[in-house]
């Protein structure tokens, strides 16, 4: 039984280090490579070793995929494959590629040059990372090899993350990343199509908030860094270099210039400028208002918005500071915290989600007191707020993309476990499909059921249109045509088409049934007795008695025959053509669940006198053991049988067929009982 395994090394009831193993279809994929920003220790980093203690990695895995840019998804990329071992194609889009390197060479500078860590990816190894890297576009479906293909998908986010699908076969899996289902001030909205994979990985980091109005945040956001910098207090602002920075500074630039305010505005140096040259170079993944504006004006081009320096953190007055990283575990927003927390006039903004062991997330849980390096006591006296401007999907956009994608089954990551357990229960109330949500290093094995995808001539389905019948999306529509393989394709076709295509001709079949009678007659007296008896009482009918003594009724033929133990009683065969085409009726039946039929006896005949071939219906002519027979041909007391060299067959819908063959011969046993013959079918 195929199946499809997911193993989450990281991100597992967990927000950060993401880190996926996925198998599908015989190829084993990694998606995200990501670091935990609430570990300084080997916990920062999945355990590799789970995939194999011994060999290279590149043995076990066919590619690896990153999403996007942010350091809890990439951040052990090179570590991964420069130190770990690892020389296979990593795929990501072209923003990602891009900002990446320049994301882990600052997270490089602050673990090894201002923490001193030994045993530290260096900044070669970025490089030579990096030149792995396979970049892709939207919607470009890309074959990794002969079996596994992947497609990006928008995801929203931040500049140029994806979702991506990952397809070997009828399989095929989702990884959502990180996504936003809302469109902002700068990117658009997340989009998938209709694409029904098996499973669905979703993020789940707000798997139980929904957000308020977006104007509301915004409102109250400036409302709060106004009176604050009104009152003579500094903000900071806790940012990543890209994504939620520069909603911000879009946001804080337009109610500057509104307000016409006069305090400063700064941005960590340095990032401004590769922000503006990024959103310049990939304008394309930004929003529709952008795009139509940047001719005129390059909204990344801030008027009142500066480049920070350490020494501005010290100056008196008030000031907004955009500060990198954003959940203040390291780096210069650390720093600026440390300066100003002791001062109840300043304040600092937590814009977005924060991990847990970080000091962003202990002073959102209401801790006051913090012990720093050095065992140092921190106290903090200034104002916290937090004002989700995250650019993760809220629990609604997570239903509306799992409604949109419509998949078999979902896998919720990147989600505190309480939360996990909340959108767990709605999904499978609301969708009815199966939601997993394993921890790290648990195991989710899902049974799949491959599906043979076939195509359908254009002429058989104007003939079912042409029936009046108008097709529903959601019920099945059954078709009968004739099914052909052609290079391991399948199409369904019309029988005129099939007939024509394979160069074959109509075949007529006859059913045959033995009625047994008491006559001691002989059989060409038998023959006339009922020749005559038909003849009287099918007046509208067209009854004949043929030279070879057989009796025919239209298209009914009748023949008597010695019974061969018992000379006192005479089988009468019943037989009857019905139109139908060989090719047609194998591609309408399904297979018998039951033993394989004997092989049908040398008399049984196609109405041409030759012996059938094929999975053709043939008359029960000699003695066979009854258990060797296929009992599920007919329902009881009909005597028909079905036979075939090698496998049975059956119509789709017995009883349909069973009045068809049925309706031209049961008034011949009518007649045959009015006659008061003691007569049975067998």
């Amino acid at each position: 039984m195929p199946e499809i395994r997911v193993t989450p090394l990281g991100a597992g009831q967990d927000v950060g280090r993401s880190c996926i193993l996925v198998s599908i279809g015989g190829k084993n994929v990694m998606l995200d490579c990501g670091m935990h920003m609430g570990f300084n220790d080997d916990r920062r980093f999945p355990d590799f070793s789970y995939i194999t203690r011994n060999g290279r990695l590149t043995d076990f895995l066919d590619c690896v995929i990153i999403s996007h840019f942010h350091l809890d998804h990439c951040g052990a990329l090179p570590y991964f494959s420069e130190m770990v071992g690892y020389d296979g194609p990593v795929y990501m889009t072209h923003p990602t590629q891009a900002i990446c390197p320049i994301l882990l060479e600052d997270y490089r500078k602050i673990a090894v040059d201002k923490k001193g860590e030994a045993n530290f990816f260096t900044s070669q190894m970025i490089k030579d990372c990096m030149k792995k890297v396979v970049a892709v576009h939207l919607h470009q479906t890309v074959q990794v090899d002969e079996e596994l293909q992947i497609k990006a998908y928008y995801a929203g986010h931040v500049l140029g993350a994806a979702m991506f699908q990952i397809k070997v076969g009828s399989e095929s899996v989702v990884y959502t990343g990180d996504y936003n289902m809302t469109p902002d001030r700068h990117l658009g909205a997340a989009w998938i199509d209709k694409c029904r994979p098996t499973l669905l990985i979703t993020e789940s980091t707000y798997a139980t908030t929904i957000r308020d109005s977006k104007r509301c945040r915004e409102r109250d956001f400036l409302k709060k860094v106004h009176e604050t910098v009104e009152r003579g207090g500094k903000v900071l602002i806790p940012v990543f270099a890209l994504g939620r920075a520069q909603e911000l500074c879009i946001l804080l630039e337009t109610f500057w210039e509104r307000m016409n305010l006069k305090a400063p505005i700064y941005f960590s140096t340095g990032l401004t400028e590769k922000a503006n040259h990024y959103y310049k170079l990939f304008i394309t993944w930004t929003n529709q208002k952008i795009r139509k504006t940047f001719v005129q004006r390059n909204m990344f081009e801030f008027k009142h918005i500066k480049a920070f320096d350490r020494a501005f953190a010290d100056n008196p007055g008030p000031m907004v500071v955009f500060a990198t990283p954003g959940m203040l575990h390291a780096g210069q927003s650390l720093q600026i915290f440390r300066k100003w927390a002791g001062n109840e006039k300043n304040m600092v903004i937590m814009p977005g989600y924060c991990v847990q062991g970080t000091v962003g997330h202990k002073i959102l849980s209401g801790q006051r007191k913090l012990e720093m390096e050095g065992r140092q006591v921190l106290e903090v006296r200034m104002q916290v707020e937090y004002m989700s401007f995250s650019a993760h999907a809220d629990a609604k956009g997570i239903m509306q993309l799992v409604g949109q994608a419509e998949p078999e089954s979902v896998l919720l990551v990147h989600g505190e476990a309480k939360k996990m357990e909340f959108l767990k229960q709605k999904i499978e109330q609301e969708f009815r499909v199966s939601c997993y949500m394993p921890a790290n290093g648990e195991t989710v094995t899902l049974p799949t059921s491959p599906s043979i995808p076939v195509g359908i001539s254009l002429g058989l389905l104007k003939r079912e249109m042409a029936q009046g019948l108008l097709p529903d999306a959601k019920k099945p529509r059954l078709l009968h045509g004739t099914l052909i393989m052609k290079d391991s394709n399948f199409r369904l076709v019309s029988s005129e088409q099939a007939l024509k295509e394979l160069g074959l001709a109509e075949h007529q079949l006859r059913f045959t049934c033995r009625v047994h009678l008491h006559d001691t007659r002989k059989e060409q007296e038998t023959a006339v007795r009922v020749y005559s008896h038909l003849k009287g009482l099918l007046k509208d009918h067209c009854v004949q008695h043929l030279p070879d003594g057989s009796v025919t009724v239209e298209s009914i033929l009748i023949q008597a025959a010695a019974h061969s133990e018992d000379p006192g009683t005479k089988v009468l065969l019943v037989s009857w053509t019905y139109q139908c085409r060989m090719k047609s009726w194998a591609a309408t039946s399904r297979p018998c669940s039951r033993r394989v039929c004997p092989q049908p006896p040398a008399e049984a005949a196609d109405g041409s006198g030759r012996a059938a071939r094929g999975p053709v219906l043939y008359s029960r002519t000699q003695s066979v053991p009854r258990s060797s027979l296929c009992t599920c041909a007919a329902p009881a007391g009909h005597g028909l049988h079905l036979w075939g060299h090698h496998q049975c067959h059956m119509p789709a819908k017995w009883p349909v067929w069973a009045e068809k063959i049925n309706n031209p011969w049961r008034p011949l046993h009518i007649l045959f009982l009015l006659l008061g013959w003691d007569v049975h079918l067998q």
